[in-house]
């Protein structure tokens, strides 16, 4: 689920779909903003298994806990991390 499996396209995985997420967060945008460019740029770049609002609900949780959003004053956020800060 949260990785491609025999059963789970590699377009529809969690992961994947995150990632599809956070291209639609250049600038913070509310929920529904990020919901309606991520349909969008999906049907835009040929992905047509569909992905409905629940599963671009479990996508959001996985960025979440993995530190990658937030949400500020009612807006999606993507947050950036320096590597270097990190000690890494």
């Amino acid at each position: 689920m949260i990785t491609p499996t025999k059963g789970i396209a590699p377009d529809r995985a969690l992961l994947a779909v995150g990632a599809q997420i956070l291209l639609q967060l250049d600038e913070p945008r509310s929920v529904s903003q990020a919901w309606a460019r991520l349909r969008k740029w999906r049907t835009d770049h040929g992905h047509h298994a569909p992905v409905s609002f629940a599963w671009f609900v479990l996508a959001l949780d996985v960025l979440y806990s993995l530190g990658a959003v937030e949400l500020r004053r009612d807006v999606l956020v993507a947050r950036s991390v320096d590597a270097a800060a990190l000690g890494r």
